[in-house]
């Protein structure tokens, strides 16, 4: 890239696993990318976690950085640090939270300062840390603020909780537009979470969402975690909203997955431990046909109801489609308890292991090894961007089940801009038949028609996702020849032309 590998770039991830993943990946790009030193700071509980997947990097040139926290000074229960273990009503609570590392962000910064003689090239925060954009001003460098979703859905999300037009929306239609997308994008109130669908500016949510996001958009510039040929028309809304550069550096995936590697490879992707060892997964995978089998699972701390969780039982089962679902108590149970077998239709974990149709994985499976598997034809998902990514990457078309946060924006572009998606239902508190469940999945896995259709708009994205990390004479450390290793190029340049620019106006 023609810069020095002196300089120095320190991250601040928001404290939820889907979140600290990405910043992690993005680390590692840049540092293979330019030589710089890169720092990530967190609470001390999410740098534990963030070590456990770096333990196979051994790159002494990515530092992790502790910020002092304690949760229970917050509200929050003992040794609460991220997302992973609270309710959606306490997620807030942490948002709160979160502002206190301020002071010790910015102490970090000075410390770096005073070490190397300089401030760091810039800091890298999250979207959801607008008060960044003063700390790294009084530190003497710039923000920029990450947002670790997709185009449309950042935008969506952003848009909705800045302006809440659906509260000016008539009462007698579900529908509303959306300020920042063309007037063919309607939104419907049902694909807002309710703490959104119920916010008025005054609420908790809005109190911090509103000046955080607000504050974030004065930053030098976003990045997203998307592909500039996969979402064109969503990043140039995104740009005409957010009136600063954007530049698209994703995916933020493991190489592994992207160069149709050993499965091995994805492990260091997270310190989980799987409900099912990934050789068991793929023995039983390989039993099955091509494109055949149904991946469902809603992420790391999502659940259903149990009547939900019944009606998508009796659906997968009369569908006869292979599956492998990754299953938790549902919602009102300990995420973390074991599982009851009266959740389920009697004799059932029984007669799908008799007739080998399916495969049921307690908290957590090997999602990369299943998902790059030639066998695997769908994948029913909440539709976190991280998991949508890791779909389409594949060419696996998806069902969408959006929980929170963008998944339902995401789930409506996957839908209706991309054609890769059908949505099954929204959220947990509607009725889930099992004669829907069998109708969408057998419509989604057939190969003719709309099925068809899915999976070749799939096949077409997940070319373009690998186009953008290409790199000549293939292998790590190349120069990169996709829109998204030039995104990273434009981004770093445009950082140390503002770094000189900055030393010679001071030198005058």
């Amino acid at each position: 890239m023609g810069c020095s590998d002196d300089e120095h770039i320190v991250m601040l991830p928001m404290m939820a696993h889907g979140h600290l993943i990405p910043f992690l990946g993005f680390a590692k790009q840049i540092q293979q990318r330019t030589g710089f030193t890169i720092t990530i700071a967190n609470t001390p509980l999410n740098i534990n976690y963030l070590q456990s997947t770096t333990a196979t990097t051994n790159s002494s040139k990515i530092h992790l950085a502790e910020l002092p926290f304690c949760s229970t000074h917050h509200g929050l229960p003992p040794n609460t640090e991220n997302t992973e273990n609270l309710s959606l009503d306490r997620i807030v609570d942490l948002l709160h939270a979160s502002k206190s590392l301020k002071t010790p962000f910015y102490n970090l910064l000075l410390d770096i300062t005073q070490k190397q003689g300089k401030p760091p090239l810039c800091i890298i925060t999250d979207t959801f840390f607008g008060w960044a954009v003063d700390v790294a001003k009084s530190a003497g460098t710039v923000n920029v603020t990450f947002s670790t979703g997709g185009a449309y859905g950042t935008l969506a999300y952003m848009s909705l909780w800045l302006t809440l037009p659906h509260r000016n929306r008539n009462p007698d239609c579900d529908e509303f537009y959306l300020p920042g997308f063309p007037d063919r994008c309607r939104f419907h109130i049902t694909q807002l979470h309710r703490f959104l669908r119920n916010a008025d500016g005054t609420d908790s949510w809005s109190r911090f969402m509103q000046p955080q996001i607000s504050e974030s958009l004065e930053s030098y510039g976003m990045l997203c975690n998307t592909v500039e040929e996969v979402e064109s028309q969503a990043l140039e809304w995104l740009r005409n909203f957010v009136k600063i550069p954007v530049w698209s550096i994703g995916p933020l995936l493991p190489p592994a997955l992207l160069n149709n590697s050993s499965s091995n490879d994805y492990k260091q992707h997270s310190s989980k431990v799987p409900g099912i060892s990934a050789e068991k997964c793929l023995e039983w995978l390989d039993l099955q046909d091509a494109d055949s089998v149904l991946y469902v699972s809603f992420g790391s701390q999502n659940t259903i109801s149990a009547s939900q969780m019944m009606g998508l039982a009796i659906g997968l089962e009369e569908s006869k489609v292979p599956f492998i679902w990754v299953i938790r108590p549902p919602i009102g149970f300990d995420l973390k308890g074991g599982f009851r077998s009266e959740w389920l239709p009697e004799g059932y974990e029984e007669r799908i292991a008799i007739t080998k149709q399916g495969l049921l994985v307690k908290n957590w499976a090997p999602q990369l090894d299943i998902l790059s598997h030639k066998s695997t034809g769908a994948f029913l998902s909440h539709c976190g961007w991280n998991s949508v990514m890791e779909s389409l990457s594949q060419g696996v078309p998806i069902i969408g089940w959006p929980m929170a946060a963008e998944q339902g924006y995401n789930s409506k572009m996957l839908v209706e801009e991309m054609g890769v998606a059908v949505e099954l239902t929204r959220g947990v508190q509607t009725s889930v038949e099992g004669k829907d469940v069998k109708r969408v999945v057998e419509l989604v896995l057939d190969k003719r028609g709309k099925g068809r259709e899915m999976k070749e708009n799939a096949i077409k994205i997940a070319k373009q996702i690998k186009a953008s990390v290409m790199e000549k004479g293939g292998g790590g450390g190349g120069e990169g020849t996709g829109s998204s290793f030039k995104s990273l190029n434009d981004f770093v340049t445009s950082l140390i032309r503002r770094r000189e620019t900055t030393i010679t106006s001071d030198v005058k």
